[in-house]
């Protein structure tokens, strides 16, 4: 680094080191900006998380997540000193981001908000965010849109805002490429705010709905993009999978299921829930597991209603470090699931859906409605999530069993109305940001036992469960 260099980045600590005891004012003079932000951070990182705050200033963000574990850095000591003073119950450490990020620990968010234009050098920056990742770790990053670039100059000009120095004004795709550089990939972006100021009615409209639609959400202000490091959580070999196979007058589907699925990683269990058949269903699980010794095989009787119950009385059994839903009619074949298991186990995907809509199917495999009905599905719910889904209504879906733990305490935000239990974990997964990838399946028609699913009255409540999610997710 050349004198010049160092002198640009001595200037920066220099100036934010003046702004520190101003920063409260002018905070408080653009709150609505900022209590805005800070009710998307708030939806974005559950409580009780351990998080970093990369450029954390005085530390008012940090504060508001009511973290378990709390560490903020900034290339300003002054700055560090007013976080220190204002919220003693949290870490607080000065760090040269140029440089070296001076902490060892690991966090499941790490948070870079308006901070990028102020490195020297980003691709270093970034290369240090790699020590204090485990495989989970979700890195939301805030940048302003380069659009607002001259509005916010005329806001310091007309001291609406506080006057900041020159910064870097990079595009969604110079970051991508940076963090990719590093190690890292892009689970999904999004943009926020069209007025950042309080106009009542006017913004909450704006901001809320308008800054959502397609061409008008290129004029947000903030940009807002999630990454997590590429990489296994678990050597693959190691991993153990648990199998969950939902089932009410199957009885003919049973055994083949067992014969069908081979083994997975390295342990593999079967989670037979039974709900409440009429053709002998349960005697047939039962006869099925004594029959096969070899295999890890548990039978259960579901106590409430629904295949999205069984799946979740399912998951409370399970015991491997997967969690897999096999459809007991098998229209989904058990052979492919080594490849959802691949994916899952490489790091490849953190939910890995399913999806029926690539091959050619068999036919009758799929009604004429409903492939009218998956494909708006499709649509409508790649919108809500901001990751692409070809088809939401595959009954064949994988997670990490630590990550539908995450799903489950995090329940009551959408609420328990999903009778199939596949939008749910869609939303839960969606909400945590878990990187979503589909495996293409050969799908094949029933050979045995009659579809449960009522088009008309299902379809109807999977709408009315999409138009809410669009409230609780895109529409905060």
């Amino acid at each position: 680094m050349n004198t010049e260099d160092q002198l640009y980045i001595e200037s920066k600590k220099e100036y934010f080191d003046s702004v520190a005891e101003k920063r409260g004012y002018w905070r408080k003079k653009n709150h609505y900006y900022h209590d805005e932000l800070m009710r998307y951070l708030r939806f974005l990182i559950p409580e009780n998380s351990s998080v970093l705050e990369i450029g954390c200033y005085a530390g008012e963000k940090l504060a508001a997540l009511n973290p378990k574990k709390g560490v903020g850095v900034c290339f300003s000591k002054k700055m560090i000193d007013v976080a220190k003073e204002k919220h003693p119950h949290l870490d607080f450490h000065f760090c040269d981001i140029d440089h070296k990020l001076n902490i060892e620990e690991k966090f499941d968010y790490i948070i870079v908000s308006n901070t990028v234009g102020y490195a020297y050098d980003l691709q270093s920056t970034f290369h240090e965010l790699k020590k204090v990742c485990h495989p989970g770790t979700k890195i939301i990053l805030f940048y302003h849109s380069h659009f607002w670039k001259y509005l916010l100059k005329l806001a310091e000009v007309l001291r609406m805002r506080m006057v900041w120095p020159n910064q870097h004004w990079l595009t969604k795709e110079d970051l991508v490429n940076l963090f990719y550089l590093n190690d890292f990939s892009l689970i999904r972006s999004s943009e926020q705010m069209i007025i950042p100021f309080y106009i009542p009615l006017i913004s909450a409209i704006f901001n809320r709905f308008i800054a959502h639609l397609p061409v008008i959400r290129g004029f947000a202000l903030n940009n807002i993009m999630i990454f997590q490091p590429l990489g296994q959580r678990k050597d693959p070999k190691e991993v153990t999978c648990s199998v969950i196979i939902p089932c009410r007058n199957e009885k003919g589907n049973i055994e083949p299921a067992i014969q069908r699925t081979p083994m997975l990683g390295a342990h593999t269990e079967f989670i037979f829930v039974e709900g409440h058949s009429q053709d002998g269903t349960l005697e047939e699980c039962q006869r099925v597991k004594e029959k096969y010794p070899q295999h890890d095989i548990k039978v259960f009787s579901q106590t409430g209603k629904g295949k999205g119950n069984a799946v979740r009385e399912g998951f409370a059994a399970a015991t491997g470090d997967v969690l897999m839903i096999l459809d007991a009619d098998l229209t989904t074949p058990p052979e492919d699931m080594p490849k959802f298991f691949e994916a899952i186990a490489t790091g490849k995907g953190e939910f890995i859906n399913g999806t029926r809509l690539v091959y050619q199917m068999e036919k009758n495999a799929m009604r004429f409605l409903n492939m009218l009905a998956n494909k708006f599905f499709s649509v409508a719910l790649t919108y809500l999530l901001g990751q692409y889904l070809k088809d939401t209504l595959c009954g064949t879906k994988v997670l990490w069993r630590e990550d539908y733990f995450k799903i489950e305490q995090g329940r009551s935000y959408f609420g328990d109305f999903d009778p199939f239990g596949d939008f749910d974990l869609l939303f839960g997964a969606a909400k945590l940001n878990l990187k979503i990838i589909e495996i293409p399946v050969q799908y094949k028609a029933r050979t045995y036992g009659e579809t449960q699913i009522s088009r008309f009255k299902h379809g109807w409540l999977l709408i009315k469960m999409t138009v809410f999610a669009m409230r609780k997710i895109k529409f905060i």
